[in-house]
């Protein structure tokens, strides 16, 4: 049964908000679980237990709310910010414990698209006398778990596209010299943005001239850290500094069968020094993201640079978009990203504009016909 206005009252709305901002607290260490927060109301209004989903294979948020509410959680409300799971799986069906608990009101936003709970979790609830209301706040539990719901409607990663700009909209100073384009501020919040995703990826020619380390620094991260590099050539070199850091996470090479055949000494030469070749049977985006997807990679961050950007754009494969862009220029000289012709805000929806340090952030989602 939908929410009054699909919404839910003033209350409704104010209470899942908590519940928003408590599944927050798990970013970056759920997958490939969701996030999900739970509060639990009584009929005077107070919150009497809350809990958030810490970590994947850990115990989930209605259970941590539900063990701190004690007997008060009878005749309550329970806001949850997805379908409570009606499953055995490394946890038990969060569900049963709910209707046991005397729980009267259970309110969420939205369906959980697990195949394995699908709406099984409602049904399972009110064949025992549990009120359920779905609608609430609907879009913005949807944004806080974009990852988990476009991974298992496209069966491929969720992709944030992050481009360091200048000014005057370039990306480095010259070819093939590494430029630092933004300031520290906005680097520490890339820090962040790759503790919350399951990879990060840059291209072959990123790889080679500014060799980076693409670790997370500064941040706290639990869980290793899987870096790629698209690489259908086999460019990237076997004393890459990413290659340093394997106690970081693994680092991935995407090449093609045909290339990893005509390259095997630069193949074995990767691979003694602990590269991971992914092997695809051709040169395909979309084959490249079903085949991390498979490889358990839900969320993705690619970095870099101009080349993979565009052809990811135009694949059609970015879902959201984190524009840095510095106030000072790099001149005439410099390397340009994208052409307005070819990328434009525009096709992004839910624009936001924040200031990081000096530098500006334009991040939004893109728009699909």
């Amino acid at each position: 049964m939908p929410c009054d206005g699909a919404e839910g009252d003033a209350v409704d709305r104010e209470f899942m908000r908590v519940a928003l901002r408590i599944a927050e607290r798990g970013r970056g260490r759920t997958s490939p679980n969701p996030l999900v927060g739970a509060v639990i109301v009584s009929r005077a209004g107070v919150v009497v237990g809350s809990g958030h989903h810490r970590k994947a294979g850990g115990p989930h948020a209605e259970i941590f709310a539900l063990e701190e509410a004690g007997g008060r959680a009878r005749d309550a409300t329970l806001y949850c910010t997805l379908e409570p799971c009606c499953h055995q799986g490394q946890t038990g069906p969060c569900a049963v414990p709910i209707a046991a608990s005397g729980i009267r009101r259970l309110v969420i936003p939205l369906e959980d698209p697990d195949p394995r709970v699908a709406g099984r979790g409602i049904q399972y609830l009110r064949q025992r006398g549990v009120h359920v209301d779905v609608g609430v706040m609907r879009d913005e539990a949807a944004a806080l778990n974009a990852p988990f719901f476009t991974s298992l409607r496209e069966r491929r990663p969720h992709v944030t596209m992050k481009i360091a700009i200048s000014r005057d909209g370039r990306i480095a100073a010259a070819a093939g010299r590494r430029t630092s384009v933004t300031g520290p501020s906005a680097l520490l919040r890339v820090q962040r943005l790759r503790a919350e995703v399951d990879a990060v990826a840059i291209g072959s020619e990123t790889a080679l001239v500014d060799d980076p380390l693409l670790t997370v620094r500064e941040v706290y991260r639990s869980r290793p850290f899987v870096r790629v590099v698209f690489d259908t050539r086999l460019r990237t070199s076997p004393t890459a500094r990413l290659l340093s850091t394997l106690g970081s996470g693994p680092v991935w090479l995407i090449t093609t069968r045909a290339c990893a055949r005509e390259e095997t000494e630069r193949a074995r030469a990767l691979e003694a020094a602990g590269a991971t070749l992914v092997c695809l049977e051709q040169r395909d985006l979309r084959l490249a993201l079903g085949e991390l997807y498979a490889r358990g990679i839900q969320s993705l961050l690619i970095e870099g640079g101009a080349s993979l950007h565009r052809a990811c754009w135009e694949a059609g494969i970015v879902d959201r978009v984190e524009i840095h862009q510095s106030t000072q220029p790099l001149g005439p000289g410099g390397v340009a990203w994208m052409m307005p012709a070819d990328f434009d805000v525009e096709r992004l929806s839910g624009v936001r504009r924040t200031t990081v340090g000096e530098d500006l952030v334009i991040e939004g989602t893109v728009r699909r016909p």
